[in-house]
Order: structure tokens, then sequence, then C-alpha cells
């Protein structure tokens, strides 16, 4: 597509209606969905495989009541309505990839209805949106309505030879493993809430963090066990009615649901606005060549001819099987990031930062508490900003746990540097031994001989012969140059060989300069 509009300037006088369908794996648990075939991941390609999930003739489901647990939970987090009446429906398509052809899903009522999740924006993310009331730092919080969670089968992997990207177009020929048919799935459908983008990545990355910290699944995108489909499309400003949805389908990263979505805002008001109509369809997000392209014309629920799964009885959950799953929910992350506010004083964008990721999160605490309950701010600093760019510029992709770092060590180094020790330019570099090395922060300043001088008698008498080496250079500053400061204080850490206490000597130099 040729250069055109953005997506802020589209959004202007278009509004988006989005919608996304997530589907996660339920990948912690040990055996399929409908049988006893173990899930491992990069297990020999159809191994893991017994006639109930190759859909042969007079094999019968048996429930996993560990995914109904799964899925209650997630529920739970997401403040959805636990349905304890449910039932399994037979969805029928034929597709290569489905051995039964057709997929054991829930039906109208699923095991969770009706939730809600609120989205924090802030930020460039907050700046796609211009009808929301934003608060005194741009940002906003903002409600997405939650559908339904609703529990099924996935379908099998198929690998296609030959032809570019792994597409099937161009292929020689196809594989098909059967060892993810049958694994447990979650569906989550939001409402047509959200409106940017931006929202619909953020959304996706709070429901990832909430089920990672739930531990149902390990939310793996790249490998396919978190996925997101997104519907959308465009109305002008201040109508009501819904315009035509295009579907984009299987995104498996966070970037992809963001520019997909992004691309079909702008491709999407091009068509409109030239007088053209939006057809219903399933489109492919291509990654290569940053665009769109048509997969195959939208199935409606008709096609699929639903009808109850004979072979299931129906589903009713008793109030004892409800309680016990919620006694399971740990802390999610948002009651995480208001308790890092309330008991640590971090601002909010830290909090969330911490709170969104559970290993650093958790590494943050084990810090603070090595520090007695102090310096979480500059720990905090620490892990959200020097660690990243540590491990961004390391080549693979790394945490915290693949360096030589320590809880112990990082609340050390905070105290050397809180307490004046150490400045902050020796304290990134003692960091940074830390990470590759490990080791005892207090000994690494010892044998650097790192430490500031913080006397002020000491630091007084480097001032006082910087200043009379360079009267000129006095006259000028009280003469009115008072950016000469800069000078000063270079002429006196280098006269300190780097050891002088900045902030000391600062104090000290404007005293003496303007007395």
């Amino acid at each position: 597509m040729a250069s055109m509009e953005t997506v802020e300037e589209v959004l202007k006088d278009w509004e988006a209606v989005i919608g996304l369908e997530i589907h996660c794996e339920l990948t912690t648990l040990k055996t399929k969905m409908f049988c006893g075939c173990a899930l491992e991941h990069g297990a020999e390609p159809n191994t893991n495989v017994c006639p109930v999930c190759l859909g042969l003739p007079g094999a019968l489901p048996v429930p996993n009541k560990a995914a109904v647990q799964s899925i209650v939970l997630s529920g739970l987090a997401t403040n959805c309505k636990i349905m304890k009446r449910s039932m399994f429906y037979r969805k029928n398509y034929f597709y290569p990839d489905m051995a039964k052809n057709f997929q054991t899903t829930q039906g109208p009522i699923a095991f969770c209805m009706d939730g809600w999740l609120d989205l924090e924006m802030e930020g460039d993310d907050a700046a796609e949106r211009h009808d929301v009331e934003k608060d005194e730092n741009g940002g906003y919080v903002y409600r997405v309505g939650i559908e339904r969670i609703h529990l099924e089968e996935d379908a099998a992997k198929m690998i296609h030879v030959g032809g570019t990207d792994g597409r099937i177009a161009g292929a020689d020929h196809s594989l098909i493993d059967y060892n993810r048919a049958g694994t447990p799935l979650t569906e989550l459908v939001t409402r047509p809430d959200l409106r940017t983008p931006a929202e619909a990545r953020r959304f996706m990355q709070k429901l990832r963090q909430i089920y990672l910290a739930l531990g149902i699944s390990d939310c793996s995108m790249e490998d396919g066990s978190m996925r997101c489909d997104g519907n959308i499309s465009l109305r002008r400003r201040g109508e009501t009615t819904l315009g035509t949805k295009t579907e984009l389908k299987n995104l498996n990263s966070f970037k992809s649901l963001h520019d997909g979505l992004a691309y079909e805002i702008v491709r999407q008001a091009r068509v409109l606005e030239s007088g053209g109509t939006i057809k219903q369809e399933t489109r492919h997000w291509d990654i290569t060549h940053k665009r769109t392209v048509v997969m195959r014309t939208k199935e409606t629920a008709d096609d699929y001819r639903f009808f109850p799964e004979p072979d299931l009885a129906p589903y009713d959950l008793s109030d004892e099987f409800i309680d016990e799953v919620r006694a399971l929910l740990p802390e999610l992350p948002e009651a995480k990031k208001a308790r890092y506010q309330a008991d640590y004083g971090l601002p909010s964008h830290d909090a969330l930062l911490l709170a969104d990721d559970g290993e650093l999160g958790a590494f943050f605490e084990q810090a603070v508490a090595a520090a007695g309950g102090m310096h979480a701010q500059r720990i905090a600093n620490y892990l959200l900003n020097d660690l990243p760019a540590a491990l961004n510029a390391a080549e693979g992709e790394a945490t915290v746990a693949d360096t030589k770092l320590t809880p112990e060590a990082l609340a050390g180094l905070a105290k050397l540097q809180d307490g004046d020790v150490i400045s902050s330019k020796q304290g990134k570099q003692v960091f940074a031994e830390l990470l590759e090395q490990g080791g005892d922060p207090e000994q690494i300043v010892e044998a650097r001989g790192m430490k500031q001088v913080s006397d002020t008698a000491a630091i007084e008498a480097v001032i006082d012969q910087v200043l009379a080496a360079n009267p000129d250079k006095v006259a000028a500053y009280q003469g009115g140059k008072k950016g000469l400061q800069g000078f000063f204080m270079g002429q006196c850490m280098k006269a300190m060989k780097g050891q002088g206490n900045p902030k000391v000597i600062s104090q000290l130099l404007a005293q003496k300069l303007d007395s």
C-alpha cells in the first residue's frame, strides 16, 4: 500500500470497532482434553495419539477435569460469571487438520460469561485515542467487556513444505502432526469495546500476564500456545451502526496484532472514502510485506451446523467445586501493582511493569527484602532501566535469571548508591560487573577504589585550590556566566580522580561562588 494517513489521522474521522478472540492452550496440563494422551511439546510427530484424538470410529471422549478447573480459574481472574450449567457441541467443518471433521467446543453458554478487564493506557499508546478523558499525565483507564471464555480442543499442526514463509500457497505438499490434536484450548471472546490497536495489544498483554500468574499455560506466542484473531470494522465518528468487519487470523505476536489492525484501519478507511465497500472475509497478516491479504470468505454460524455433543453429558458445576477453584487464585498483576505502589511508594508506571513480569517482580521483592524493605525505587530503577539495556545488547533472548546477578547483590548495590558511597556512574559500572561476573558489590567497590569522598573539609580544600587557579573564570561566573559551574565541577572531580561526591561538591561550590 502506498504511503497514506497514519492510524492517528484516520481515527480522527473514523471510529474503529475491534473485538478479539484469544486462544490459549492449557500447556501446563499433563493430558489432552478428551483422552489420556500426553501433552509434550517437541515430541516426535504423531507419537502422542490414540483413537480418540485421531477421530477413529467408536472412540468415546472422556473430559479432562483439570482443564475445567483451569478455565474456571481464568474466568474468576477476569471477573466472569461462572455458569454452573453448560455443555459441549460439535462444530462441523472440513479442514485437513481436524481428523474428526468436527471440533468439540462449547455452545451458546460457556463455562465463563460476562467478564471484564480494565486497561491502563499511557504514553504513545494513549495518544491513539481521541475520544476519552485523559488524566494529568495523558493516560486513561478503559474497561473492556469479555463476552465469554469457552473450552474446546485444538486442531493438529500442519507443516507446509516448499513455497515461502511456511504458507500453504505455493507449497509442494503438507505434513500433519496430530500430537497437538485434542490439546485443551480456551478461547476468550471480547465484546467489540476496543477502539485502537494499542488497546488491543495492551488487552492481550494483560491477559497473558494473568494466565501466567495463574499457571495454566506457558502462553508461548512463538510456539503457538497463545494466539489471537482480531475482528475490526470502521464507522464514521458519531455513528452507532456497526460496519462490515474483517477478521485477521492467527496473529502470534503483540507487534503483529498491533500492526495488522493498524494496517486494516488505514486500508478500510481508504476503501470507504473512495466509495467502495468492505467484504466480510478472513485475512492474513503478511509480516514480510507488512500488509493483510485475503484468506477466505468468512463463515457464519450456520456453516458450522452446531448441535449438542451426544457423547458428552452436560456439565453441572457445584458451588463446592467453584469455591475450591477460587481458593487457588494467586495474587494477580493488578493487585500486585497496587501493593507495590502502597508498600514501596513506586510510581504507577514502574509498579505496572514489575507486576506484569512475574519473574522480574519476584526478583524485585527478594531484593527489597534483602535490603530490609529499603531502597525500593533504586532497585526498581536498575531492573527497569539498566537491566533491559544490558539484556538488549546481548545476543538472543535473556532474562535476569540468565545473569549472575542475585537479589542480595542488587540490594547491596542500591544501599551503596543511596548512601552516596558511590556515584550513579560508578553504580552502573558495578551493576554491569554483577550481571556478568556476580560477586559482592562492596568488594567490587573496594577493589576498584570507587568509594566517594564526602568529607566536606577535604572537598572544600580541593574547591579552594580550583577557584584560586581560575580567578578569571570565577570573576566571569560572578559576572553572570552561571554555566561555568559545570567547568568548576569538572575540575574538582578531576582533581579528586572522580571520587568526590558530586552532590557535596555542587553544594559547596554554589556556596563559595555565590557568597
